[in-house]
């Protein structure tokens, strides 16, 4: 992507491209190797170096009571997580999918997100619940939601959603070293992009935006995967002349509103383009945000583009239909150029 913001870099500047697990692992490794309170839990995650494979090597070089393979019981490792981040530890729990993790969302919204509040800042959860969430191709409604308003709805949780290899590896070195708890989206879809990472230690702090493409005519909103769709929306638009600004939020909560209104009062229009259904989602928490905040800014109304309706159907062709689309995207945004 261009225009990726090189924050908190403290190497010699040498980058070397790798795939978005690659990435992840680098970032759970580094981590694990200097903290060794650190520990990896989740499905398949030691003996098969992860259902994505985005904890290769991690067994050998860390040892079984680190990388924890765990049953298929998301509830059960969930709360073993919560309860051992609360004595001292920092687990990371990782989800084969975040369909799964409705499971064990009593234990994330109810006990992680609550405990330093009710126990009068007695207790901590720096924990980091992570794996792969939103659309997928043709696994059918029961794997393919996104549920980032389900967590960025709950005060007390930090809400991060990485686009890039590198914005994922120094947003995931952050969320660990955090000492909330930490839901991280990653995309089933993006784990084998490549891209450009520092060789050196940085991280990317949480609640910082990034402009991922500068422009002048229409502020176009993201965040995870669909900024690769954001890219070519605007591509296609600039064949038409439209210079687009690409705002990738990175971060649901805390959300950076500066980064965001100031793009907003740049271009004085905005498009959000989201997986989520329209209904009570994030893009509709952004709408509600830009029109109460900084309204007389705009020269047309906002424009949220999302997944239709309708649970994710398993045909190719209705699936299609069902998901956010370039050619729909675009079609939507012409409607408040105009």
């Amino acid at each position: 992507m261009q225009g990726e913001t090189q924050s908190n870099i403290n190497s010699s500047g040498a980058t070397r491209e790798i795939q978005m697990r690659e990435a992840i692992c680098e970032a759970m490794s580094e981590e694990m190797r200097l903290d060794s309170s650190i520990v990896l839990m989740g499905e398949e995650v030691a003996a098969y170096n992860g259902a994505y494979k985005c904890s290769r090597g991690m067994l050998d070089e860390f040892g079984p009571k680190r990388v924890i393979d765990t049953p298929i019981a998301e509830c059960g490792f969930t709360g073993v997580g919560i309860g051992a981040a609360m004595v001292g530890l920092r687990p990371i729990v990782e989800f084969m999918t975040f369909n799964f993790s409705l499971v064990a969302i009593d234990q994330i919204l109810n006990t992680a997100a609550k405990a330093h509040y009710m126990s009068a800042g007695q207790l901590t959860v720096p924990a980091v619940f992570r794996g792969a969430g939103g659309v997928t191709l043709q696994l059918a409604a029961q794997h393919t939601n996104a549920f980032e308003s389900f967590y960025a709805y709950t005060p007390g949780l930090k809400v991060v959603v990485g686009s890039t290899p590198y914005d994922t590896k120094g947003l995931l070195k952050s969320a660990i070293r955090d000492d909330d708890p930490v839901v991280f989206f990653e995309a089933e879809m993006t784990y084998s992009v490549r891209g450009n990472v520092p060789s050196g230690e940085y991280t990317i702090p949480l609640g910082q935006a990034d402009i991922k493409r500068e422009g002048s005519d229409l502020t176009l909103v993201c965040w995870g995967k669909l900024c690769y769709l954001a890219e070519q929306i605007a591509d296609t638009l600039a064949e038409d002349g439209v210079s687009v600004e690409i705002v990738d939020l990175r971060t649901l909560r805390p959300l950076d509103t500066t980064t965001l209104f100031n793009s907003v009062a740049k271009t004085h229009r905005v498009a959000i383009v989201q997986e989520q259904h329209s209904v009570a989602s994030y893009g509709a928490y952004i709408s509600h945000l830009i029109a109460s905040e900084i309204l007389d800014e705009l020269d047309a109304p906002i424009k949220l583009i999302a997944t239709h309706e309708s649970p994710t159907p398993y045909s190719k062709g209705l699936e299609h239909y069902i998901i956010v689309t370039k050619e729909r995207a675009v079609t939507q945004i012409m409607q408040i150029l105009q």
